[in-house]
């Protein structure tokens, strides 16, 4: 659904298309309804688009570079930008060191990790959260949080590590049949050969340490390999540069992996959980 303050609040990127879009539009001297229908949406939805109101999808900006992108590839390359625009204000510079990123070592706690989401766990995730969000709004931040997983078969290849807590393969998200599909595609996920799965489990703390006391973080390789922390908590985000501080991150990563079950437990535990082993 349109809305209003998003012609407030678009982002560049969003602005661009929309008077390109509309520049264009004109010059080949077609209505709004007309390139609707050949576009295969409808003219409130251009009209929209044009002034964003809502910006386009990728689906739209597709149809836009087939209609009206004349080979130039302009609408082709807007998707990725476009969807840059979409993300929560605090979550723009991080995704940009993420899409780029040769090596990420995660840590979740509360749910599964963005990357590793399926889309319907995602869409169940966001739109369960507070303050309830318009329904178009949890559209656009599923869309942008699955074209995330681009990473997972990026060249060059990021190497990609995952410690996840056994609370939230437990923690229902939506459905239980939504939890197990979810639980299929972790399985498969942890497969991959660039891909290292592990559980905490809860008993971790038994022991009488749990170095992931500290909550989530993300530990990010850049490809001129500095390494940086992103931290998030209540919509706001810390992204941390200073070498010692970054030192203190990875050595409690690397105590908290320690701490886990080794990959092919957890991938076990995970199929289990899946249904799709004994």
């Amino acid at each position: 659904m349109a809305r209003a303050e998003n012609k407030e609040t678009a982002g560049p990127a969003t602005r661009l298309v929309a008077d390109v879009a509309r520049r264009m539009r004109i010059k080949k001297k077609l209505t709004q309804e007309q390139l609707g229908k050949e576009l295969g949406f409808s003219g409130a939805a251009v009209s929209a688009m044009e002034t964003c109101a809502q910006p386009a999808s990728d689906e739209m900006l597709v149809a836009l570079e087939r209609v009206l992108g004349e080979g130039m590839g302009i609408f082709e390359q807007a998707r990725e930008y476009v969807r840059l625009d979409k993300y929560p204000e605090q979550f723009k510079d991080y995704v940009l060191l993420e899409q780029k990123a040769v090596g990420l070592q995660l840590y979740a706690t509360f749910c599964i990790h963005g990357l590793f989401q399926t889309e319907e766990y995602a869409r169940a995730l966001i739109g369960g959260g507070y303050p309830p969000l318009p329904e178009q709004r949890v559209e656009e931040l599923v869309e942008v949080r699955v074209a995330r997983k681009a990473l997972f078969g990026r060249e060059p290849t990021a190497l990609i590590e995952l410690v996840l807590e056994e609370s939230a393969l437990s923690r229902a998200i939506g459905s239980r049949e939504i939890m197990r599909r979810q639980m299929v595609h972790l399985a498969e996920c942890a497969k991959r050969r660039n891909v290292t799965l592990q559980v905490l489990p809860l008993d971790c703390g038994l022991s009488g340490e749990h170095a992931g006391a500290h909550s989530e973080m993300t530990l990010v390789e850049t490809p001129d390999h500095d390494h940086l922390v992103y931290l998030e908590a209540q919509d706001e985000s810390i992204l941390i540069s200073d070498a010692a501080k970054v030192s203190t991150c990875a050595q409690r990563y690397a105590k908290i992996r320690a701490q886990a079950l080794g990959p092919r437990e957890s991938l076990g535990l995970i199929e289990r959980l899946a249904g799709v082993q004994e």
